[in-house]
């Protein structure tokens, strides 16, 4: 992996693109598209989703400890949900 750091893209397209063993810690995605993208492997711990729209998401074979949803841990939705299925 090349050591470049700080790089800035504005108002490019690169739709179709392989992003593989890149570092993206600390960056910032504003005004983006990931319409159909397939995060695989992808490490994502401490995130933050802010105003995005999650619909049609799928979430397979991940971790979800902590995870928050509007401040709610996912843990605990979970439990809910299958206490209120069982019933």
């Amino acid at each position: 992996m090349s050591a470049s750091t700080g790089v800035q893209h504005e108002n490019e397209n690169l739709a179709n693109s392989l992003f593989r063993d890149i570092d993206l810690s600390g960056s910032r995605f504003e005004d983006v598209s990931l319409r159909n993208a397939l995060f695989e492997n992808s490490a994502l711990s401490g995130a933050t989703l802010r105003n995005v729209c999650l619909a049609g998401v799928s979430i397979e074979d991940a971790n979800l400890e902590g995870m928050r949803i509007d401040g709610v841990l996912v843990g605990d939705l979970f439990k809910a949900y299958k206490h209120t299925k069982a019933q």
